[in-house]
């Protein structure tokens, strides 16, 4: 094979045995490096960790290693374990970081541990994860970190060489392998050229009103038409296309206003049909009223994709649209997340997106993260990025900014987990704080960022030794279940505590995990409990005002979790046998997010297996866990499928 030069540099330092970080633009075609130390680890007898930062591309890696290295290659998210001693095993960043907090000793085998989309450092949620996991992780592995463009890389590789006393090589590539062609559709016209879009879409939007000082005057923006851009794409020949929305529904509207677009040929048409039945058949969606929904859609060669659908029918769209029969696809910004879906042009719905708490101008490398999907490589010259202006929402000198200014540096979001903390000081004592200043946020921050976050240590710990998690030097037996259950762990340890786990029912059991794991979306409706859910409700009340007391009293922010029941009608009826159609009437929650919780509760679940709970108790959980693991929830069938 002949690779690119940043490539063949990068495969030159993993030859001499030296970890490398790489930071190249999406597109650019760092898979091919982590291919390269899969095979010399397999050829050298060794083995290696691949990490992904969510479920979908661990699974897909999975499918596309396992293509090419056969039974080498297992999977280990939480809810899938497939050949979980493989030599190449792919798992959550998280699976892996408790695998080294808990027991380095399972990674004695592990020569490398790839890190893809390193960049998730800088993830606010679950950022800390990576940071903890290059901490702690063993000496003896080497690091294969795969990043979008990151301008300090370089710090991040010193910070690196600083934990583990060896040297951290770092590869740059800027260029992209195939150029992006930047287009602007603003007041329904479309502009190639920025300095044009200033002059005609923001006319008498930036100008002062007469005899005012400044202020936009009141002016008819002609809306942005989708049918003319759609048009416009068709036919110039720049389908097919990613269309990023930053809405679940807006997805499937866009997609409705569109229907009246057919993009296929009869040659096509019949393609697509075949295609999708079959995978349809195959997956076991035949009778689904959502895939029968997507159908005309996908007729005319139009789809959409997004976290509320059932992750079967997600896959169905990912492998039509790899086989290119889907000319267009409305989709969330999770479709852009290394998942390989190339296209020759990426739109944006908007230039805006929510972080946090409010909405604002996209970051530049989420913006590149997008785009980057524009243009495949060996098959497009160039790609195209059309950006949908609303000139009320953005200034021009933002949008150039977004477009042409240095992406955003790395920074750390370190903040421990009372599980990682527990397991921690099973080997440090209250030597743990020590551990801090190894952290990024440590190399990052000025002396005072730095005390805020020892106290913030220090007081998490004084929260776990005031709840008698730890008593001593020892964990107590409260500790010791705390350091299984990542995420939920005082939640769940306080009710450890108080016996409720050996009086549960399966459907309790079933339904107070399902509350512990849910997160309501945004006006998602209280629901009426009655029975045991009540009962349940009420306890866990109970429980997490105690918590929160304790929590507040040593100024944690922010507070565990609550537990929310919107789920346990579902829940009930999923125990009971009930078909997946029938169980979606007890909740307004969407398929896609009914799976993805019921996987949750399995995660949790195998997690409980690990604690110490009574032999009873467990033999509870290995058989709810069974009953829920079937059908649509069934991860492992997908993937085996």
């Amino acid at each position: 094979m002949i690779y690119d030069a940043f490539q063949q540099k990068a495969i030159d330092i993993i030859n001499s045995g030296q970890s490398v970080l790489v930071s190249a633009p999406t597109g650019a075609g760092k898979t091919a490096i982590a291919e390269h130390v899969i095979l010399r680890s397999l050829q050298q007898g060794s083995k290696v960790v691949y990490t992904a930062p969510i479920k979908a591309l661990s699974n897909q890696k999975y499918r596309d290693f396992q293509s090419q290295f056969q039974d080498s290659v297992g999977i280990l998210t939480g809810d899938v374990s497939i050949n979980p001693n493989a030599s190449t095993l792919i798992m959550t960043t998280e699976i892996f970081r408790n695998k080294i907090v808990e027991d380095k000793k399972t990674l004695r085998d592990y020569s490398w541990v790839i890190f893809d989309e390193i960049h998730y450092l800088d993830d606010y949620e679950r950022g800390t994860v990576w940071e903890e996991a290059l901490i702690l992780m063993p000496d003896h592995m080497n690091i294969l970190g795969l990043s979008a463009t990151v301008p300090n890389i370089e710090q991040l590789g010193r910070w690196m060489e600083s934990v583990h006393g060896k040297p951290v090589k770092i590869v740059k590539e800027h260029k992209r392998p195939v150029p992006l062609h930047f287009f602007y559709q603003c007041q329904n016209e479309i502009y190639d050229d920025f300095q044009k879009l200033v002059k005609n879409g923001y006319r008498g939007v930036i100008s002062p009103r007469p005899g005012q000082g400044g202020g936009p005057r009141p002016l008819d923006v002609k809306p942005n038409r989708l049918s003319t851009l759609v048009k416009h794409l068709k036919d110039k020949g720049q389908l097919p296309c990613i269309y990023f929305v930053f809405s679940r529904k807006r997805t499937e509207y866009l997609a409705e206003e569109l229907q009246h677009f057919n993009f296929l040929d009869s040659q096509e048409e019949q393609a697509v049909r075949e295609t999708y039945d079959g995978l349809c058949e195959r997956f076991d969606l035949t009778a689904e009223t959502s895939a029968a929904k997507l159908r005309p859609f996908v007729e005319r060669g139009i789809a959409y994709h997004h976290a509320g659908m059932l992750p079967t029918l997600k896959e169905v769209v990912e492998r039509l649209f790899t086989s290119r029969l889907i000319k267009v696809i409305f989709t969330t910004e999770t479709f852009a997340l290394g998942i390989n879906m190339p296209a020759r042009t990426v739109v944006f719905d908007e230039m805006r997106k929510f972080y946090g708490r409010s909405f604002s101008i996209m970051k530049t490398r989420d913006f590149y993260q997008m785009a980057g999907r524009a243009g495949r490589r060996s098959i497009d010259l160039e790609g195209f990025v059309f950006c949908r202006i609303n000139p009320f929402q953005v200034s021009p000198r933002n949008l150039h900014d977004m477009i042409h200014q240095t992406p955003e540096q790395v920074s750390s979001r370190f903040n421990l987990s009372y599980a990682t903390i527990l397991n921690l000081f099973q080997q440090y004592q209250d030597n743990m704080v020590d551990i801090y200043p190894r952290s990024l946020h440590f190399y990052q921050e000025k002396k005072i960022s730095r005390s805020k976050a020892i106290r913030l240590l220090q007081r998490k710990m004084k929260v776990l030794k005031d709840m008698n998690y730890i008593r001593g030097k020892e964990l107590t037996e409260k500790g010791l279940f705390a350091g299984r259950v990542y995420g939920y762990e005082l939640m769940l340890s306080e009710l450890f505590a108080w016996g409720i786990f050996d009086k549960l029912s399966l459907t309790e059991l079933g339904v107070l995990c399902a509350a512990v794991v849910y997160e309501p979306r945004k006006g998602a409706k209280k629901p009426k409990l009655r029975g045991q859910a009540k009962v349940l409700e009420r306890i866990t009340s109970d429980a997490i005002k105690m918590i929160h007391k304790i929590e507040k009293r040593a100024d944690i922010n922010p507070l565990s979790k609550m537990c929310y029941f919107h789920l346990a009608e579902a829940m009930e009826g999923w125990i009971k046998g009930e078909d997946f159609d029938r169980i979606l009437q007890y909740c307004d929650a969407d398929e896609g997010e009914v799976v993805r919780y019921f996987r949750m509760v399995l995660q949790v679940l195998r997690e409980l297996q690990e604690t110490p709970l009574s032999e009873q108790a467990k033999e509870q959980i290995g058989k709810l866990a069974r009953i829920i693991d079937r059908d649509v929830v069934d991860s492992e069938r997908q993937l085996r499928g």
